[in-house]
């Protein structure tokens, strides 16, 4: 029986190639997005590249909902062996603007849904010795940005997958995430940033990257080095 991963917000960008680039090692994938449409097309995709793919739209900021999902997923493929999680709300909320309400609001997607799929998959991993759960977020999780403030909810989430990695390491369990301080391209951000730089508006100085190159990353994170986080551009942190 082949290996399965769900990447929940299978979006265009990097979702869409962290599909691809599992589909190619012969996982089953589940996609998992608030759309149908698009789901469905990328699945079409995938069954041409010669992967099994199944398309579930579902909300991930409804936690109430995810039991049901986990139990669709499960009727689709069984337990997962990966987790990608690469969901996250608009977090481009000036911080003064910043309220509890509005922090409130980005947690089902920056914490609570990854959270409940965890408790929800988790366990079978433990049990078999095996599995993993990778994320991808923007570098906010990583430094305070006054223009991102919303990357409250990413720092949340990072603390987790950091606990999280400290408990299962020993179990066969590998957690990690990539931190990219880049437009990704074939995505709407990076289109609008492009845009407004063709303008002649201000914008912040980012470099591009093509989300095949990141979905590689996540693959030698989770296949090869083991690293609990990663940045992209490599010297993040030291900017």
């Amino acid at each position: 029986m082949s290996k399965s991963i769900a990447v929940f917000g299978a979006g265009p960008g990097l979702g869409q190639a962290v599909a691809h680039r599992y589909g190619r090692e012969g996982y089953s994938v589940v996609l998992v997005g608030r759309r149908q449409e698009p789901l469905d097309q990328l699945a079409k995709q995938l069954a041409a590249d010669g992967a099994q793919a199944h398309a579930i739209s579902a909300d991930l900021a409804d936690t109430a909902a995810i039991a049901e999902l986990a139990d669709r997923i499960r009727a689709a493929v069984g337990d997962l062996d990966v987790i990608y999680y690469g969901a996250a709300a608009n977090g481009f909320i000036p911080v003064l603007d910043l309220t509890p309400q509005r922090v409130q609001d980005l947690m089902p997607l920056g914490v609570y849904g990854l959270l409940a799929l965890v408790r929800e998959f988790l366990p079978s991993m433990i049990a078999r010795g095996t599995g993993a759960i990778l994320s991808a977020q923007g570098a906010s999780a990583l430094r305070g940005n006054a223009d991102i403030a919303g990357g409250v909810a990413l720092a949340a989430q990072r603390n987790y997958l950091q606990a999280l990695h400290a408990e299962v390491a020993g179990k066969g369990v590998y957690v990690g995430g990539l931190y990219i301080g880049a437009a990704i391209e074939n995505t709407p951000f990076h289109a609008r940033f492009q845009a407004a730089k063709a303008a002649g508006a201000p914008v912040p100085e980012l470099p591009t990257v093509d989300p095949v190159r990141l979905a590689d990353l996540l693959w030698t994170m989770h296949n090869t080095t083991g690293q609990l986080e990663v940045t992209y551009p490599h010297d993040l942190l030291t900017k």
